[in-house]
């Protein structure tokens, strides 16, 4: 049963391996969507909170 479970869950979640997004995205694109420079920011915020209770 744990073998049947496994194999399923790693055949769907080949499905998810390609990408099929317009060229230009990320960190070295050529240009930015406001969902991307969104994350950052979420990403930023969540970072400097985790610092601010960490110390304390």
């Amino acid at each position: 049963m744990k073998k049947t479970t496994f194999a399923l869950a790693l055949g769907i979640s080949q499905l998810s391996m390609p990408a099929f997004a317009h060229e230009g995205h990320g960190l070295g694109g050529t240009h930015w969507h406001a969902t991307d420079v969104l994350g950052f920011v979420v990403v930023a915020a969540l970072l400097a909170l985790a610092i601010y209770f960490g110390k304390k």
